[in-house]
């Protein structure tokens, strides 16, 4: 058998196995794409015969249930990986028999299934060389089982925990040791409790020091001594995404700091109450933050540019909606940040073409902006260089659509330029300038 062939074998996507031989030599069966030819029952069917399996993707099998679940877990013990991701008729049943039969998962996706603590729970005190972890859009979770996660799971590299509503500081790691109120302090007064709310904060012997990516965002109740916890407990984190999390303050932002430089990837969009004086210290002190994203920042102002603009490694930056941008923030950037590759500006109405021309001409290396909302890019012309916009959306934000990618970037500046050269000529002329749709460098 040639090695291309038994490869193939090996490794079969979008589909399932289809003669014996492929049965005994598959080792990964990845299925990402629906077809109705690959349902839950068929899958069900075919797993017994496959006992070599090392990983599992069944995202694109959207029905999978609870008794092919228990199937896997009976039929093979190599298994390292599986990937569940939307399957949401797989329920606890179904994990807790993964559980009972511990093959040597090293990575494990659930994110969308809806599972309840006691499953998490057995996850994290059973799987011990885990070190990947997806529990994302998961209502049910509450601190019980992330507490575990963090106590039991230490090998972990990547812990994804977004929209998970019930989770609140006592899930995570705490900065403080809590100490005895004196005889002499005035006890508070008496109010309504939940058994959430009479959970110690976690005090852990132990440090993370192999986390590296961990995604908490929209996850609404934490505060800032969630992220205080989790700094001094995993330093070592390299992308932190905390988007949505509207309670966190230049505190939280002052903790992130001390990652240093080992933080590359930051996302705190939709945090509102933060400023340029948390943004300031961030890029002074994480001098290796390649991408940050502050969409919907609305407090911050062409000082936090100026800053991150000094990034040597910066590559990616989101400034979504950041309305009291200038065009002098663009400007630095396009002096002094040769690195940018991405830049998102949509609805920042105070930006002008102007500025926009000048980014382009000075950033080689950009292969993506977005100007949407922004008034100055519904100029006559610009919008035939635009990405077609995504289906969906209204009349109205078509018309204010505007991204441009790959090369298009190029020919938006090339046609900038033969229009900056026209105005020249009709002012040395002393004719008044018309904007132009073509590319044409007639006057009239």
């Amino acid at each position: 058998m040639e090695i291309s062939q038994y490869e193939d074998m090996r490794r079969i996507i979008d589909r399932l196995p289809a003669t014996e031989s492929e049965r005994r030599c598959v080792r990964h069966l990845v299925i990402r794409k629906q077809s109705p030819h690959v349902r839950d029952e068929l899958v069900g069917y075919e797993l017994p015969f496959c006992h070599q399996l090392e990983s599992v993707v069944l995202t694109g099998v959207p029905d999978t249930s609870d008794k092919t679940i228990v199937r896997l877990a009976n039929d093979s013990p190599t298994l390292q990986g599986l990937d569940l991701t939307g399957c949401r008729y797989v329920s606890d049943v179904g994990i807790m028999e993964l559980v009972a039969k511990s093959p040597p998962l090293q990575w494990l996706q659930l994110s969308s299934v809806l599972l309840t603590d006691p499953a998490v729970s057995a996850i994290a005190k059973t799987f011990s060389r885990l070190v990947e972890l997806e529990l994302c859009d998961e209502p049910l979770l509450t601190a019980v089982s992330v507490r575990d996660i963090w106590s039991f799971s230490r090998k972990l590299r990547t812990l994804m925990l977004a929209r998970c509503p019930l989770l609140t500081d006592k899930a995570f790691p705490s900065s403080i040791i809590p100490t005895k109120p004196s005889s002499s302090e005035k006890p508070l007064p008496h109010r309504p409790s939940t058994w959430l709310d009479q959970i110690p904060p976690l005090i852990l012997r132990h440090t993370a020091e192999n986390l590296r990516v961990l995604d908490i965002s929209y996850c609404t109740k934490i505060t800032d001594e969630t992220v205080e916890g989790i700094v001094s407990h995993a330093p070592r984190i390299q992308t932190l995404a905390l988007a949505g999390c509207t309670n966190l303050t230049d505190r939280a932002v002052k903790a992130i700091s001390k990652l240093k430089e080992h933080l590359g990837s930051l996302v705190l969009a939709h945090v509102p109450l933060i400023t340029d004086n948390a943004i300031v210290g961030l890029a002074r002190s994480c001098t290796k933050l390649g991408s940050i994203d502050l969409a919907f920042c609305r407090n911050l102002t062409d000082m936090s540019v100026f800053e991150l603009a000094a990034l040597v490694h910066v590559h990616r930056l989101i400034l979504v909606r950041v309305h009291k941008l200038t065009d002098n923030a663009v400007y630095f950037l396009a002096d002094h940040t040769p690195s940018l590759e991405r830049l998102h500006l949509s609805y920042c109405d105070k930006i002008s073409l102007k500025s926009i021309h000048h980014l382009l001409r000075n950033n080689e290396r950009l292969q993506h902006l977005t100007a949407t909302g922004v008034p100055a890019a519904r100029r006559t012309g610009v919008s035939r260089f635009s990405d077609p916009p995504p289906e969906g959306l209204d009349p109205e934000q078509k018309a204010v659509f505007r991204v441009f990618s790959g090369k298009n970037v190029g020919a938006l500046c090339k046609f900038l330029d033969k229009e900056k050269e026209r105005r020249q000529q009709a002012e040395v002329q002393n004719i008044p300038f018309v904007a132009r749709s073509d590319d044409s460098m007639d006057l009239y």
